[in-house]
């Protein structure tokens, strides 16, 4: 055990933080708001290493950047994270000098702008409620349940879904035909209920709302191929009826991936579904799979 471990490990971590910001004072003759930043920085990671057991003096590399991530995902701007870090560089620099530590556990943080910030998503009881919201009873409404149920059920991107034609549906066989970026072709697999729904809506609604010979699926109450703008204007408006303000296409896109993870899917499978090049951009949503567990952890275990 290091002498600083010794004491009290607080008043240790906090007198130590107090003798360096009073030399960088003297001796550098920075600003009362770069002592009060560098003071609020180191202060804020010494309570929450304190909290999992760990001294300030003695923190690793793992701890610094798991800081830092959560941080990132609590919303603090890029700008104040760099700050941090760079908070976090000149103390534990100051360690070594004074031969306090002999490695440097900073020097290999990440910038904050090769962070990714983790998409927001559903829960599975909002994406319900989000399906259950549209008036089937009328027309419109009806339309609304089928691309509601088209979105989440394949994943697709908002521009997929307006541009469906009624020749890229297989949907007795139970998918469809999706041109993606750079017009790529996949195969997207179709659940029963988006079907069934889509079905519905072709067969009775449909006919009555489309003008004009065009084979648009989706199209909107002057009978057009329905617009980006027209379905998030749409979806939007069931979010605010539901209190879930973060409702967006995208939001659905993500949810249909993270939902598919979280059940057990193949992270290749889902890659090939979203019509992602590299399964890179598909990795994330293994992140906010691994996150919720940390929180359902955290909320549920005895011992966490």
């Amino acid at each position: 055990m290091s002498a600083a471990s010794a004491e009290n490990p607080e008043s240790a971590w906090r007198r130590e933080l107090g003798a360096w910001l009073e030399s960088l004072d003297a001796e550098r003759g920075l600003s009362v708001h770069t002592l009060a930043a560098y003071r609020r920085d180191l202060e804020r990671l010494g309570v929450d290493l304190e909290a999992q057991g760990v001294h300030l003096l003695e923190a690793g590399a793992g701890e610094l950047r798991a800081h830092l991530r959560e941080l990132s995902r609590g919303g603090l701007a890029p700008r104040s994270l760099a700050r941090a870090r760079s908070s976090f560089r000149s103390f534990y620099g100051h360690l070594i000098e004074l031969g306090r530590r002999r490695d440097d556990p900073t020097e290999h943080l990440s910038s904050p702008r090769r962070w990714r910030t983790l998409p927001k998503v559903l829960s599975e009881d909002q994406v319900d409620a989000l399906l259950e919201a549209p008036d089937v009873s009328t027309d419109l409404g009806l339309r609304d349940r089928a691309m509601v149920e088209m979105l989440y059920s394949s994943g697709l991107r908002v521009s997929e879904l307006i541009s469906l034609d009624l020749a890229q549906l297989r949907l007795d066989q139970g998918f469809l035909i999706a041109f993606g970026k750079g017009a790529k072709e996949r195969v997207v697999p179709v659940g029963e209920r988006a079907e069934a729904w889509t079905l519905r809506y072709i067969r009775e609604v449909r006919p009555g709302l489309v003008r004009g010979r065009h084979g648009s699926v989706y199209v909107s109450r002057l009978g057009r191929a329905m617009t980006r703008q027209g379905f998030w204007k749409i979806l939007k408006g069931y979010g605010r009826e539901l209190g879930i303000p973060e409702v967006s296409p995208h939001v659905l896109r993500h949810s249909f991936a993270s939902h598919l993870l979280e059940h057990g899917a193949d992270l290749r499978a889902v890659q090939m579904m979203l019509g992602h090049a590299d399964i890179s951009t598909t990795q994330i949503y293994t992140h906010i799979h691994q996150a919720r567990l940390k929180t359902l952890y955290d909320r549920f275990h005895p011992r966490s």
